[in-house]
């Protein structure tokens, strides 16, 4: 079976060097020598398993894009980069059609989907590529559907910690309050508690020195209205490799679907697990 080809953009930062890393492993796929950067990256060059990466700015990806899909043809992009670049990253992947993974958070995301939708291209968009927190967001997403206000006049706190080079409040936990919200709690995006300090999330929180630059823990607790019963759940990721199977899934089950002709259809990971049955 031929490889699909990937572009993972946003190297040098550490997911986008994670996730390429797998590419480059995983005989599924072949990991193209580019990769798009921000402004802020001065090197010219990242090195991904004896594979030297050419990092493109806003001005070499006008030229050298354009270039790679008459020398390369049909490839997908697996997007980790900064938040700030979700809407014009996604406007040059539509511009040249080239369909793509969407990680990172952040964005516009109703404009994304309009884009999307009038676009040529297909693309899977998930603010959580861990397949298995994704179904742990389906079980919510089905009980707020099914028993509309069973936390009436409870409070509710979501807390959730990072590495101190986050720079959004986790997709995640936003996504969360949605159903809280559904589930009887007046609650806003506002107040999630956000940690990225190194020293409380080690000391306090009990995060392995080991992770404390590579981790997603999140507490969502639930508190009648007299105290008298409280409801918690819990998921700590520590590392990455979570979401690196869950992206590459994701590149595996898009390329079958333009392989069936597939054209302005936004997937999320919903979809991927259903797809993939795991």
């Amino acid at each position: 079976m031929k490889p699909i080809h990937v572009m993972v953009n946003g190297l040098p930062g550490n997911m986008a060097t994670c996730v390429a890393l797998h590419v480059s492993q995983d005989n599924r796929f072949s990991l193209l020598p580019y990769s798009l950067t921000g402004p802020e990256i001065c090197q010219k060059e990242h090195m991904i398993n004896q594979l030297n990466i050419q990092l493109l700015d806003l001005r070499e990806r006008e030229i050298k894009i354009p270039e790679l899909i008459k020398e390369q043809g049909q490839f997908i992009i697996i997007d980790y980069t900064h938040p700030s670049a979700v809407n014009e990253n996604m406007e040059f992947y539509i511009r040249h059609s080239i369909p793509f993974v969407m990680g990172t958070t952040g964005g516009d995301l109703s404009l994304l989907n309009r884009m999307l939708s009038e676009s040529s291209i297909s693309a899977v968009i998930a603010p959580n590529m861990a397949k298995q927190i994704v179904g742990f967001q389906a079980m919510m997403a089905y009980a707020a559907e099914t028993f509309p206000g069973l936390f009436s006049g409870y409070h509710l706190e979501i807390k959730e910690s990072h590495q101190h080079m986050k720079a959004d409040t986790s997709g995640t936990a936003r996504m969360m309050v949605s159903f809280f919200n559904q589930l009887g709690i007046p609650f806003t995006e506002s107040q999630i508690i956000k940690e990225r300090n190194p020293d409380t999330q080690k000391n306090i929180l009990g995060v392995p020195d080991s992770y404390i630059n590579a981790h997603a823990w999140h507490t969502y607790t639930l508190l009648s209205k007299d105290q008298s019963a409280r409801f918690e759940f819990t998921h700590n990721i520590n590392g990455r490799d979570i979401y690196v199977q869950g992206t590459l899934d994701a590149v595996d089950f898009l390329a079958a679907k333009i392989n069936s002709g597939s054209k302005g259809h936004i997937y999320s990971m919903i979809d991927v697990l259903k797809d993939h049955k795991t």
